[in-house]
């Protein structure tokens, strides 16, 4: 039997979501348990009785026994099934801001918005998303194959404002571009603006979002010249998105980059031979050759000396 102070609690279940019906039953077999459901719909003068309960099971409000959960419980099964009705209601509502925007970006151009529509060129591309964070500098992620094109400097300028307006930037390129000796230090001077790197090694195509509401995709997977489509379609959007965030999770920061085959061969002649001239000749290169090697490797382990070099390539599992 369920107390005065637990009969209390049950007064908000209607609020929680249950039609009058399904509240009556769930009282009833809480007063009531192990009744016989003929019974119980003679008594409550429910002619549906057996529907009801079907849809209390279906909310575990009762099991298949016909026996009630406790109050507690049922008041937190219903506060979570409301909270995730509510949370799909606003992401619904997200996309009146998403037409707010179409109608504020048709009243500024004078011409239509399309929910997909193909863009020429890179230029254009590039002027069309400036626009867009010119007007909203909030968040743009961005996958490309390298972090440093050539021909791209006109368009540093702008950016650079754009994260010191605030702008939260993410832009993940494939670790083969690391290859060439300028994409790390470029990369790197960026995220010192507010442009965080990492680097993947999963394949992927062209992407880049603007404010989690429009995105550019490259037009033909294997004509980087044939333009771009902008994509204002919000499940599209969505889905984009997500797959840029699971990429992200799985990239690596560029402090935690893996070593390159010609890095590993210099660590390991560092740490097997006593000479330079004899880890020179293990690896088939000049001393000097040698040297800067070593120096660079240093250098990205920001280690002052050889030995230290040696510890915190041992800490990060290189050795």
């Amino acid at each position: 039997m369920c107390s005065a102070r637990d009969l209390g609690v049950m007064m908000s279940l209607a609020s929680l979501g249950l039609t009058a019906e399904q509240e009556r039953l769930y009282r009833y077999l809480l007063r009531r348990p192990h009744t016989d459901l003929d019974a119980a719909g003679v008594d409550l003068g429910m002619a549906d009785v057996r529907g009801v309960a079907a849809e209390l099971r279906a909310l575990t409000l009762v099991d298949g026994a016909l026996i009630a959960v406790t109050p507690a419980t049922a008041v937190d099964l219903l506060v979570r099934r409301r909270v995730e009705q509510t949370q799909r209601q606003l992401t619904e509502l997200t996309v009146a801001w998403d037409v707010l925007k179409e109608l504020a970006e048709e009243h500024r151009s004078g011409r239509p918005v399309q929910m997909v529509e193909h863009l020429a060129d890179g230029p254009t591309v590039t002027r069309r998303m400036y626009a867009m964070l010119a007007d909203d500098p909030r968040e743009f992620v961005h996958m490309k194959a390298r972090a440093l094109y050539g021909g791209t400097e006109y368009a540093a300028a702008p950016f650079k404002g754009f994260l010191a307006a605030g702008l939260r930037s993410r832009t993940l390129f494939s670790a083969c571009a690391l290859e060439d000796p300028e994409q790390e230090p470029y990369a790197r001077f960026w995220g010192t603006l507010g442009d965080l790197h990492r680097v993947t090694t999963e394949p992927f195509r062209h992407l880049a979002v603007v404010n989690r509401s429009v995105v550019f995709v490259q037009a033909d997977p294997v004509d980087p010249k044939a333009g771009a489509l902008q994509i204002r379609q919000p499940g599209a959007v969505a889905m984009l998105s997500e797959v840029f965030e699971g990429m992200w999770a799985r990239a690596r920061d560029l402090d935690d980059l893996p070593l390159s085959p010609t890095e590993q061969r210099v660590l390991h002649a560092l740490t097997c031979h006593d000479t330079d001239e004899a880890a020179a000749r293990a690896l088939n290169v000049s001393v000097r050759k040698f040297r800067a090697h070593v120096a660079d490797l240093m250098s990205r382990l920001d280690a002052s000396t050889r030995f230290q070099a040696a510890l915190l390539a041992k800490e990060r599992g290189w050795l």
